[in-house]
């Protein structure tokens, strides 16, 4: 066996583990669906718990699909979309270090995914077994364009960001 596909396949479970424990998460953890849907709601989504079942369903099919390294480019560009998606919204504000609730840990499953993409799923994969392996520069640009193309989609169709209310106006001295 190949140590790079070996490494390979064990980047594609540990990535799609945890998306497919994201997702679980938040379907059946805490605040369940309702939960959320509140939460994203929170962060200016409209339509809460449409948004929370994508995420629901994107993160484990995504979590699915690279564990098995079936459509791996696709499964990798669902995975930088829902990431990208959690480090505008709920992570951003908070800067870089996960500890602050930053974005450090989910630009490091984004960029894994890229990575995914460029190198491909490795011979230890349904891909490399059906001979769909689109890996190089193709697999990368699907990755990385499809994964900001759907964030993008999703934020002009349903981000609402709430408007801060400006500060009142102090009356002046003259009157």
């Amino acid at each position: 066996m190949d140590p790079v596909d070996l490494a390979l396949m064990l980047l594609r479970l540990a990535v799609g583990g945890t998306m497919i424990a994201h997702g679980v998460n938040h379907w059946r953890g805490g605040g369940k669906i309702a939960g959320t849907a509140d939460w994203f709601e929170s962060l200016g989504l409209r339509h809460g718990t449409l948004q929370a079942w994508a995420s629901v369903v994107t993160e484990i099919v995504a979590g699915v699909l690279l564990i098995l390294g079936l459509v791996t480019p696709l499964a990798a560009a669902a995975v930088v979309s829902v990431m990208l998606v959690a480090a505008l919204l709920a992570h951003r504000p908070n800067g870089f270090f996960i500890f602050k609730d930053g974005w450090e840990y989910v630009m490091v499953l984004a960029v894994v995914s890229v990575v995914l993409g460029v190198t491909g799923p490795g011979t230890i994969s349904l891909d490399s077994s059906l001979d769909i392996v689109y890996d190089g520069w193709i697999g990368g640009a699907v990755a990385l364009g499809a994964g900001v193309l759907g964030t993008a989609l999703l934020l002009a169709a349903f981000w609402r960001p709430q408007r801060q209310d400006a500060p009142a106006e102090e009356p002046s001295p003259e009157g």
